[in-house]
């Protein structure tokens, strides 16, 4: 099924999972998937993997996976800095293989060891170039306080606005914590011309490290609340945990009051924590 078909019915409620390591057996994703899928998501999204004799087979596979195995829409991701017209086509031809019909279109993180390929400069290339070489449903990333490298928030929602243009049908949000920013994100998206679907993109504080590692990647803030519960519990992971839980359950239900088109956690592959979110949030989002 395309994934744009999926938002003829709001919500739409998602999550994300990743591949494991190169070194480490694929099948390690399967009892991830077996508890996700129980939760009745509308789609699960696969982020790049190296496993394979491709680069990013093990994404493609586990898409199939999902699909075939569990009878859930997937939608892998695709990062193009690194890669060239002709890779890209080749993971086309294995996405078409597994029967994967949806991808996430990315720049993808520079990496400073690796030099990046000069065929793809921006996600809107690869958007571009994915149309014009395939039937595939294109979604793309989105930054509600703008992404890190971009000079203001007003041109990477220009530069956003090329991405849709060149064929992104809808967008998934990267992680935020300031429900606000996402509204006043919104309004700058619709005032620019900008009327695909959005999901908000919510990933649960359940440790402090790695948070505060994302947040330092994606450029998005830590509002004062959030940030004095990650203080008062620096010393306490339980209680850190139990407390981002319910953080992130409160932006959630907030944001479903607001008529957001949908969620996607990011999941971290813990279905334990998508699940007590799931249990939390089932009066506002039906399975």
């Amino acid at each position: 099924m395309k994934a744009i078909k999926l938002f003829e019915k709001k919500p739409v409620l998602s999550f994300e999972v990743f591949p494991p390591k190169p070194n480490v057996p694929i099948e390690s994703i399967y009892e991830t998937l077996e508890a996700l899928k129980d939760l009745h998501p509308d789609f699960i999204s696969v982020t790049y993997g190296a496993g394979g004799s491709v680069p990013g087979a093990s994404t493609a596979e586990i898409c199939e996976t999902i699909q075939n195995r569990h009878g859930i829409p997937s939608i892998a991701h695709l990062p193009c800095i690194n890669e060239t017209k002709e890779s890209v086509l080749e993971k086309l031809d294995t996405f078409r293989a597994k029967g994967v019909t949806n991808i996430l279109a990315l720049r993808g993180d520079r990496n400073p060891a690796v030099e990046p390929k000069n065929d793809f400069h921006y996600a809107s290339d690869l958007i571009a170039f994915l149309r014009a070489h395939g039937d595939f449903d294109i979604a793309a990333a989105c930054y509600p306080e703008g992404h890190p490298e971009a000079d203001s928030l007003d041109s990477d929602i220009a530069h956003l606005k090329e991405k849709v243009d060149a064929g992104a049908s809808h967008l998934i949000s990267q992680l935020f914590y300031h429900n606000p920013d996402f509204y006043a994100f919104l309004e700058k998206t619709a005032q620019a011309g900008i009327s695909v679907p959005v999901e908000a993109g919510i990933m649960p504080v359940t440790s402090k490290k790695s948070i505060e590692r994302m947040v330092s990647l994606c450029g998005a803030s830590i509002p004062k609340r959030l940030a004095k519960l990650m203080a008062r519990y620096a010393d306490d992971p339980a209680s850190l945990k139990a407390a981002g839980l319910e953080y992130a359950i409160m932006q959630i239900i907030e944001l479903l009051e607001n008529g957001v088109d949908g969620i996607h956690i990011y999941t971290m592959n813990n279905p334990d924590v998508a699940r007590y979110i799931m249990e939390q949030i089932a009066e506002d989002v039906p399975r």
